[in-house]
């Protein structure tokens, strides 16, 4: 729309009206910067805040083990998006304190400089007309006065002239005063014309040529102001749309992380990070009791009745269990050092697929850190060479140290790496239904391996010094442990007198179980009545446990628990992965054995 502009100099009658418009558009100026004042503070919190969220819902350390999933992969990435929005509204912060504020405050310092030069030039232009308009003022006052001095002297002559009674000397005084007087009238009118144009001349050149210029620099001025303000606003909003693309490829992340969560996927790692391999119960057999005597049948009947409630679980949540050390374990055989977060070194203490798996992601790490110390191996030689050929680019020697510790390192990562390996072979030759604590328990004796059975029989077995997993699957125990067995099924078996072994953590011992301690010819020469009163001494319980899973006892010399039941500890894991437990059978009394050490959360007594 074509708008007739009108210059302000038409308005030239209302200088202070226009001084007092121009002093509120400066104001209005100041007002919308103060607006943008406070976006920037709301986009400056905004972003801070956006951050301070992503950074509270950051996955923890001990929520690594979920980030596996889909849905914890798309949330972590909602998270980055979010982060990014967060770096756009600080963009849109910074631009709009750079463009607009600064822009703002300069040019509202300009315009108020500006407008008071041009008031100060009115005003100087106001007061130089006023003061002519009060000289012509007095100008013209002035000759009035003489003027009508003039005509009473005119006046006075005249009466003087014809009063006959008056000398001629007081009629000639009368006529000079009448002629001073038209003199003195003279003068002021002719001050008072000249007084009179130059007025006009000021007020003609005031109104058409001084004033019109204050008022177009006004006018100047407060179009600067508005044009200013027009071309903030659209800087404001070019600021807001030129970070619209990244935001809107932000929102594009968001949906793709959402459109990434796999259901089926999430299940299947579910089911492959809680699987534990162990097979699934058998049938339960037909007990004849007719040809059975009354003991066994009653304790295969309880073992039954107990084991038709259990399901075998298998889990990773054994990782939580902290192996205990303190003064119960200085007798204790320790020949599975722990790792960091209190895992066995070969990781015995989980189930088979969750073992299996922890060693290959193991081994996996270390063949990673075997290129990278090779990479740096090779490097390091490179430059031996290269300095060995042109001495001025370095000392050989220098490097020499370094290839050395590369070389220390590698070896050791590949002696690591052999050792990992042979857990993992072990652990794929161990079948799974065999992993009990009574599956073949081996006892070191004389350089052999004398593995005891729950008939009292042995089986000897060379071995060459380090422990090899026996056909049962199971780690060798103490013979205190194999005469515990022997005792629940009838026998004391004892060899070469002695059996208090210092890998056993029993001995002599308040954890041994009666009938099962030296084992030498003297207490076997212990009377019947000796005997049986010694048994009956219960061992004093180390603390208590608490089953976190069922588990149905599948061998001899273990006990099934119900998941929630809680148990006495008579002995602590001594490195195979078997913790002993008692719990009171209103039947027979106490009943004791072995359970997995992962499945029971333990409480010692101080």
């Amino acid at each position: 729309m074509d708008i007739k502009i009108c210059p302000f100099f038409s308005l030239q009658d209302q200088y202070d009206n226009l001084a007092i418009h121009t002093s509120k558009g400066i104001e209005f100026l100041d007002k919308y910067a103060n607006f943008i004042r406070d976006r920037l503070a709301i986009e400056t919190e905004y972003a801070a805040k956006l951050r301070r969220l992503a950074k509270n819902y950051q996955p923890k350390k001990k929520e690594e083990d979920d980030n596996e999933f889909t849905s914890h992969q798309a949330f972590r990435n909602v998270l980055k998006e979010i982060n990014d929005l967060a770096g756009q509204r600080e963009v849109v912060a910074e631009s709009l304190q750079l463009q607009i504020i600064q822009g703002i405050t300069l040019l509202s310092k300009t315009l108020r400089e500006e407008r008071k030069k041009c008031l100060s030039n009115g005003t100087y232009l106001q007061q130089n007309l006023s003061s002519q308009l009060s000289a012509l003022e007095r100008a013209k006052r002035n000759y009035e006065k003489a003027y009508r001095d003039s005509e009473k002297a005119v006046d006075n002559y005249k009466k003087a002239d014809m009063d006959l009674n008056l000398s001629r000397a007081e009629v000639e005084r009368y006529k000079n005063i009448m002629t001073a007087k038209i003199q003195q009238s003279d003068d002021a009118k002719n001050e008072y014309a000249n007084q009179l144009q130059k007025t006009n001349n000021l007020q003609q050149q005031h109104y058409n040529e001084l004033l019109p210029e204050v008022f177009n620099r006004l006018q100047e001025l407060d179009e600067k102001r508005t044009r200013g303000i027009r071309e903030f606003i659209i800087g404001a909003a070019d600021v807001e749309s030129s970070v619209a693309p990244i935001i809107a490829r932000c929102l594009e992340g968001m949906v793709k992380a959402g459109e990434s969560i796999n259901e089926k996927e999430d299940s299947y790692k579910v089911i492959e990070r809680y699987q534990s391999g162990f097979t699934p119960p058998t049938d339960i057999p037909f007990e004849d009791l007719s040809k059975q005597d009354p003991e066994s049948s009653q304790e295969s009947h309880y073992n039954n009745v107990q084991s038709s409630h259990l399901t075998v679980k298998g889990t990773i949540s054994a990782n939580r269990i902290k192996k205990r050390v303190g003064i119960f374990n200085i007798f204790g055989s320790n020949k599975n050092s722990l790792t960091a977060d209190g895992q066995k070194e070969d990781f015995s203490d989980l189930p088979p697929n969750q073992r299996r798996k922890k060693l290959q992601a193991k081994i996996a790490e270390l063949q990673q850190k075997i290129a990278q110390e090779t990479a740096a191996r090779d490097g390091l030689m490179k430059m031996k060479v290269v300095y060995e050929a042109n001495s001025s680019l370095g000392n050989p020697m220098t490097v020499e140290g370094q290839l050395n510790e590369s070389e220390h390192k590698l070896e050791k990562l590949k002696i690591d790496l052999k050792k990992y390996q042979g857990y993992l072979e072990r652990a794929n030759q161990i079948p799974m239904a065999s992993n009990s604590p009574q599956a073949n328990r081996n006892n070191l004796h004389n350089g052999h391996r004398v593995s005891r059975h729950s008939n009292g029989s042995t089986e000897d077995n060379n071995e060459d010094g380090d422990d090899q997993p026996d056909d049962g699957g199971s780690l060798s125990r103490s013979d205190s442990e194999d005469n515990v067995a022997q005792i629940q099924n009838g026998h004391n078996n004892n060899n070469n007198g002695s059996s208090a072994s210092p890998e056993s953590g029993l001995g002599t011992s308040h954890t041994s179980l009666p009938g099962s301690g030296q084992g030498s010819a003297h207490d076997n020469a212990m009377g019947e009545d000796a005997y049986y009163e010694t048994e009956m001494e219960l061992l004093q319980p180390l603390g208590t446990c608490r089953a976190l899973y069922p588990f149905e006892a599948t061998s001899e010399g273990s006990i099934p628990m119900n998941e929630g039941e809680v148990l006495q500890v008579i002995e602590i894991d001594q490195g195979d992965g078997w913790t002993r437990v008692r719990r009171l059978n209103n039947t027979n009394g106490w009943d004791e054995g072995f359970v997995p050490t992962s499945y029971i959360e333990c409480t010692l007594y101080a």
